[in-house]
C-alpha cells in the first residue's frame, strides 16, 4: 500500500552562481534530513556536476537524491529535467553544454560556480555561462528529456521571469510536460484560481532553494510504494488518483 513521502524536487547547490556557497551537498542533505524530507532533486542551472557527490553524501541518510538540472531554453524559460540515473543526466548535460552561450562566467558579476566533494572541499570551478540561456527551444528540451527517459517539469509557472506563462503567455498544448511547478509564492488554491486551465497536467511545488534556510520551504507529497524515481514517474502518470499534492 502506498505511503506518503515528502519531496523537494528543485534545489540548487553552490554550482549555481546565484546560490550561496553554503549550499554544499553536505549542508543540503543535513538540512533535508532534519526536516524529514525523503526525496530531493539537485537541479543546478544547466549542469549536473554536483549530483553524484550529493548522492554519496545522502547514502545511509534515508534520502533519495534524483539527478536533475534546471535548463534555460532559448526563450528564457526554465525547465527541470529529472532523470533516473546519472548517466542520463550526464548525457543531457553534454547536450546542454554544446548549446550554451559562448564565453566564460564572470564570478565577480554573477557568482562562483563551485564543484565540491563530500567534505565540502573545492574541487574546481565551472567556467561556462551556466546562468545563461541555451540555444534549445522549450519543445526541444522536453523532447530530449523524454528521449533520456526523464521527467520534464515547467519551472515556477507562476513567476513572471523565467516561467513559461510569463515568458510566452501560455503553455502550448503540444508540449508534453510531465508536471508543472508552482513556486512557494502561491498556495494551491491561488494556483488553481489562476491556472485552472492547466489542471490536466500534474502539479508539484518545490523550494527552488538557493540558500540552506530555503530548503523545504515548499514541498510536494507523493503517495509511493518506495522513494524512487520510477515511483515518482508512476505517481505523476496516476495523478488523477491524487498521488501527488502540496
Amino acid at each position: 500500500m502506498p505511503v506518503e513521502f515528502i519531496a523537494d524536487l528543485h534545489i540548487h547547490t553552490c554550482l549555481s552562481p546565484c546560490a550561496e556557497l553554503s549550499m554544499t551537498p553536505k549542508g543540503i542533505v543535513e538540512k533535508a534530513a532534519s526536516l524529514g524530507i525523503n526525496i530531493i532533486a539537485v537541479c543546478d542551472h544547466n549542469s549536473m556536476e554536483n549530483v553524484e557527490v550529493t548522492r554519496d553524501v545522502a547514502k545511509g541518510k534515508g534520502i533519495c537524491v534524483i539527478a536533475g538540472m534546471e535548463i534555460n531554453s532559448a526563450e528564457e524559460v526554465h525547465i527541470l529535467g529529472l532523470f533516473g540515473d546519472s548517466d542520463a543526466a550526464r548525457r543531457m548535460q553534454e547536450i546542454v553544454y554544446l548549446n550554451l552561450q559562448p564565453g566564460e562566467n564572470d564570478e565577480d558579476a554573477i557568482g562562483m560556480q563551485v564543484i565540491v566533494n563530500a567534505d565540502d572541499e573545492v574541487l574546481g570551478f565551472n567556467r561556462r555561462l551556466l546562468i545563461g540561456a541555451t540555444g534549445l527551444s522549450v519543445n526541444r528540451i522536453v523532447e530530449l528529456v523524454h528521449d533520456l527517459n526523464g521527467i520534464a517539469v515547467a519551472s515556477h509557472i507562476d513567476r513572471d521571469v523565467f516561467g513559461i506563462i510569463g515568458q510566452l503567455g501560455f503553455i502550448d498544448p503540444g508540449i508534453c510536460f510531465d508536471a508543472l511547478e508552482i513556486s512557494c509564492r502561491k498556495t494551491a488554491d491561488e494556483a488553481r484560481a489562476l491556472y485552472g486551465e492547466y489542471g490536466h497536467i500534474p502539479w508539484i511545488s518545490s523550494s527552488d532553494a538557493h540558500q540552506v534556510d530555503e530548503i523545504g520551504r515548499r514541498t510536494s507529497r507523493f503517495l509511493l510504494h518506495h522513494a524512487t524515481f520510477d515511483e515518482i514517474c508512476l505517481a505523476l502518470k496516476d495523478a488523477g488518483r491524487e498521488r501527488v499534492y502540496f
